[in-house]
């Protein structure tokens, strides 16, 4: 099956109501797919199973494609750009929207000062119209555009279809060793030009790094980590720190992942105390964004056993009907001011806006 046999596949089970994954990694020239065979809902209920998993920021619903129920594929990507891409312009502000995001923020400050929280992410939601949209063009373009990030088109019935290019793996997993990265910071990229980094931005990433050391040690006694360097994700760029980690056991797998997730670069610290004040401070439901998705114990690509390969589902929208929904946020700290947050999602809404 070719490249462009699978993206007319989507049209194809989108039609059906049947779940799909269909996916890029970052890096790579080959999109891989799993088209599940019946239109049942699946759930992750054993984590032993091989397959796609796809999870809400709270964590309560794990959807699944289960490998043992699909048709799945791989192949080069040959087929080539479908337009050009939207050059950068800044979109119309929505005042209310602005007003709402910034007293969000104001409060996020607040409750950080009051020593409740070392750090909180704030998100929000923007509406973009488009008349006819166009599932697989879209795809297409996030497919050339974000060679650097995970690429992904994902439908069931109960989630929806979302589609994604997120810089950010949640863990990689083979052999006992898991990777991992601590992600934070944002500005734009500009070309030429070096990163100047503020004190406020390391910091934030600072706490991300802790934050995943110490939630290692306990399954791990061999833990590395490179010094923060810059990282571009397409029009942005973040600081971003490698980590390593050798398991004890290989069935501490399930632990660590309930353990990172949700990070502190989508979520906050201490985790659980921040993640009731976004979801009674947000005026909004997340779903999926900032959960995590992939490959749970196969890697599809290479047709390999023992392989998890998942990410942090930021860079996202959920398409309904016409209307594609963009899910944005920011790491807020002590030093935060609203205005400046605002205007970083602003930006990062480009990412999606871009392809639409």
């Amino acid at each position: 099956m070719t490249d462009t046999d699978i993206l007319l596949k989507i049209k194809l089970h989108l039609n059906d109501k049947k779940p799909f994954a269909v996916y890029s990694k970052p890096g790579s020239d080959s999109i891989t797919a799993l088209f599940q065979k019946d239109a049942i809902q699946y759930h992750l209920d054993k984590f032993a199973d091989k397959g796609f998993v796809f999870v809400s920021f709270n964590g309560n619903k794990k959807v699944f494609i289960p490998a043992n129920t699909s048709h799945i594929y791989t192949a080069k990507i040959t087929t080539h750009d479908t337009g050009i891409i939207k050059e950068y312009k800044e979109p119309t502000i929505d005042k209310k929207a602005k007003e709402d995001f910034e007293n969000l923020v104001a409060n996020s400050v607040k409750a950080i000062k009051s020593g409740k929280f070392d750090k909180l992410v704030a998100s929000r939601t923007e509406t973009v119209a488009e008349p006819n949209i166009n599932i697989v063009e879209i795809y297409q373009r996030l497919l050339h555009t974000y060679p650097n990030a995970f690429r992904y088109c994902f439908y069931t019935p109960e989630t929806g279809l979302w589609m994604g290019a997120t810089p950010e793996q949640l863990l990689k997993f083979s052999n006992n060793t898991l990777n991992t990265v601590a992600l934070a910071g944002t500005q734009l990229y500009k070309e030429g030009e070096e990163a100047v980094w503020e004190n406020k931005e390391k910091e934030e990433q600072q706490i991300v790094t802790d934050y995943i050391m110490s939630s290692l040690q306990e399954y791990s006694d061999t833990i590395t980590t490179t010094p923060p360097y810059t990282f571009r994700a397409g029009n942005i760029i973040h600081i971003k720190t490698d980590i390593t980690a050798k398991l004890k056991n290989s069935n501490y797998l399930k632990d660590v992942i309930n353990k990172l997730h949700p990070t502190p670069a989508v979520c906050g610290m201490p985790k659980m105390e921040a993640m009731q004040f976004l979801l009674e401070n947000e005026g909004y439901n997340r779903e999926y964004y900032s959960g995590y998705l992939g490959e749970l114990h196969h890697d599809f690509t290479t047709d390999s056993d023992n392989h998890t390969n998942l990410f942090v589902n930021l860079r996202c929208m959920k398409i309904v009907n016409n209307k594609a929904h963009l899910y944005i946020g920011c790491g807020i700290t002590k030093d935060s001011n609203p205005e400046k947050e605002f205007f970083e999602t602003v930006n990062k809404s480009m990412t999606m806006r871009r392809v639409i």
